[in-house]
C-alpha cells in the first residue's frame, strides 16, 4: 500500500466532515423536522502558497492498490504546478502522460448547466418556467409542476430509474446504448420523491431532462450545443462528447476496475485482479456524465466559467448558490449548487467545483471563486464508483487548497 495514502485519506475525511456540517440527523426526517439552513456565506480567506510537496505526496508511488495513474494540474494567480504519475497501460507497461484524454464523468454537469443558463441569458428559457411546458408529455400527468431551476439544483424531486447497478451487470451491458428518452421514461415510472423545491437529491435524471430541454429549445442535439457554445469557443480541442462511441479517441490512460479473482477478462494487478473499463458506453449517463476531456482543457474551462466568459455574470449566480433546503433523507443542509457543489475546507476556505466517476476514472475540477487557486485532476481509480476510493481525489484537492 502507498505509504503516503493514509495522510491523504485523513485530510479527505476531514473535508468530508466539514462539508457535512450537520451530523446525527434522522435518517428519514421530514421537512418540518428540519430547520431551514442559513444562507451560505463565503468568508474571505487568503489562498495559501502552492504546497508542492503535499501535492506530490498526494499522487506519489503509483501504481498502487487504489489507482494506476494520476494527473494533477494546479493554477491560479498564486502560481502553477503539474504532476503525473503511474502507468497508462498495464499490459504494455506504458508510463502515464499528463496530456491525454480521460472520462470526466459528472464534471459534464457543469457544461450542461452552463448551456441552460446561456439559454436563460438569451431569453429562451426561464429558471421559473415549468419543465412540463417546455417538454410536454415527458413527465407523468400527475406529477407536480417542476421548474427548470429545480432541475439544475437537484431540488426537483424527480426519481431515479430502477437499474441493476451491480458491477457484474454493468460489465455485461457495458456496450448497451441508452436513449435519453428511454432513461427518463424508466425513471418516471416511479413517483416524485418529495414536493419540488423542498429537498435536494443529486440524481442524473435532472441533468438528462436538462439535456432534453436544450435539444427542444434549440432544435439541435445536446452534443452540438455544448460543442459550439463552449468547447470550440474556448479552444478545448481535445474535449468532445462521444455519443454512441464506446472508445476514447487519441492518447489516453486506461481505466481499470478491481474484480474477484477469475472474473472474465481480468488480469493480475499486484495481489488483485482488474478488468480494463476504458472502452464502455456512456449513453447511460449522457448529459450527466459523458464528457471526454484533458486536464489542460478543463483548467481552461473553469477559468472561463468563473470569469463570466461562458455564462454572463447575471445568469452565472445559480452556479454559486446552494438552495436553502436540506438533503433528501435527513437534515443535513444541501451542498449542491446548479451544476457544481460547494465545499468548506479546513481553515475556512470555500471552493466550488465538480467531481465525476466512471469505472476506471475519477475526475475533479475545483476553484476558489476569485480564481486565486484552481485544481483539476484525473485519477485512474481501481474502484472509482466506491466512495472510499475517491478519497485520493479529495486528498489532491486538499493539498491544493488547504494551508
Amino acid at each position: 500500500m502507498n505509504k503516503s495514502l493514509p495522510a491523504a485519506l485523513a485530510l479527505a475525511s476531514l473535508a468530508t466532515f466539514v462539508t457535512a456540517s450537520v451530523l446525527g440527523a434522522p435518517a428519514h426526517a421530514s421537512v418540518k423536522d428540519c430547520p431551514v439552513p442559513p444562507p451560505a456565506v463565503d468568508p474571505v480567506v487568503k489562498v495559501p502558497p502552492i504546497n508542492e510537496a503535499a501535492l506530490a505526496r498526494s499522487i506519489e508511488k503509483l501504481p498502487a492498490p487504489d489507482a494506476t495513474a494520476a494527473i494533477v494540474r494546479v493554477g491560479g494567480t498564486k502560481g502553477t504546478w503539474k504532476g503525473v504519475t503511474g502507468v497508462g497501460d498495464l499490459r504494455a507497461d506504458r508510463p502515464a502522460r499528463d496530456d491525454v484524454r480521460f472520462r470526466a464523468g459528472s464534471v459534464t454537469k457543469m457544461f450542461t448547466t452552463a448551456v441552460v443558463l446561456q439559454l436563460v441569458a438569451e431569453g429562451r428559457v426561464s429558471l421559473d418556467g415549468a419543465v412540463q411546458e417546455y417538454l410536454p408529455g415527458l413527465l407523468p400527468a400527475d406529477y407536480p409542476e417542476i421548474t427548470v431551476g429545480q432541475l439544475l439544483n437537484h431540488t426537483s424531486g424527480l426519481p431515479a430509474p430502477e437499474i441493476d447497478g451491480g458491477f457484474e451487470e454493468v460489465y455485461r451491458t457495458r456496450f448497451k446504448t441508452w436513449t435519453p428518452e428511454e432513461y427518463v421514461a424508466l425513471a418516471v415510472k416511479n413517483p416524485v420523491e418529495f414536493t419540488p423545491g423542498t429537498r435536494q437529491h443529486y440524481l442524473n435524471t435532472n441533468t438528462f431532462v436538462a439535456g432534453l430541454l436544450i435539444e427542444k429549445v434549440t432544435g439541435r442535439s445536446y452534443e452540438h450545443e455544448v460543442t459550439t457554445r463552449i468547447l470550440r469557443p474556448l479552444g478545448m480541442r481535445d474535449s468532445y462528447l462521444p455519443g454512441r462511441s464506446v472508445h476514447i479517441r487519441g492518447r489516453h490512460n486506461h481505466g481499470y476496475q478491481v474484480v474477484p479473482a477469475g472474473f472474465p477478462g481480468s488480469i493480475r494487478y499486484g495481489d488483485a485482479s482488474v478488468v480494463d473499463m476504458t472502452a464502455t458506453s456512456v449513453t447511460s449517463t449522457w448529459a450527466s456524465g459523458d464528457l471526454i476531456s484533458t486536464a489542460r482543457d478543463l483548467e481552461r474551462f473553469v477559468n472561463a466559467l468563473f470569469s463570466g466568459e461562458v455564462v454572463p455574470p447575471a445568469q452565472l449566480e445559480p452556479m454559486f448558490t446552494v438552495p436553502r433546503v436540506t438533503a433528501f433523507g435527513g437534515c443535513d443542509p444541501a451542498v449542491y449548487t446548479s451544476g457544481m457543489s460547494r465545499m468548506v475546507l479546513p481553515g475556512g476556505q470555500v471552493a466550488y467545483g465538480k467531481t465525476g466517476a466512471r469505472y476506471g476514472f475519477s475526475a475533479g475540477v475545483g476553484a476558489t471563486r476569485d480564481l486565486s487557486r484552481t485544481v483539476v485532476y484525473s485519477i485512474n481509480s481501481t474502484d472509482a464508483k466506491s466512495s472510499g476510493q475517491n478519497q485520493r481525489g479529495l486528498g489532491v484537492a486538499l493539498a491544493a487548497l488547504v494551508p
